[in-house]
């Protein structure tokens, strides 16, 4: 994988669940790990084959392969932007990329 492919900060984040005073959850997201990775929005051809699978996969971020990536994790983009992890995707299983499908939260 070229490294100018990989241009863009990003953060991955996993979700911390809590319970307050009065019982009622607290939810925290954590940085498990800040990578440099390539965020493309799907679009035409490629939007209609994703959304066979998830009706609302708007981007696909490639990442150097890395243990412990599940659907349950954020990825959080320089500019405040957050996408949900709705699939994980290890391309050519050779353990060197993961491409992750995501969606675009509105408010994070």
């Amino acid at each position: 994988m070229r490294a100018g492919f990989l241009r863009h900060r990003l953060a991955l984040k996993t979700k911390s669940v809590s319970r307050d005073t009065f019982g009622e959850e607290d939810v925290t997201w954590t940085t498990s790990a800040t990578v440099w990775g390539s965020v493309e929005p799907l679009r035409g051809r490629e939007y209609m084959e994703a959304r066979q699978g998830q009706a609302d996969v708007s981007h696909r971020v490639v990442i150097r392969y890395r243990t412990g990536v599940v659907p349950t994790m954020r990825v959080y983009l320089e500019d405040g932007r957050a996408l949900e992890i709705d699939g994980v995707i290890n391309r050519l299983e050779r353990d060197e990329m993961l491409e992750l499908m995501c969606r675009e939260l509105v408010n994070a």
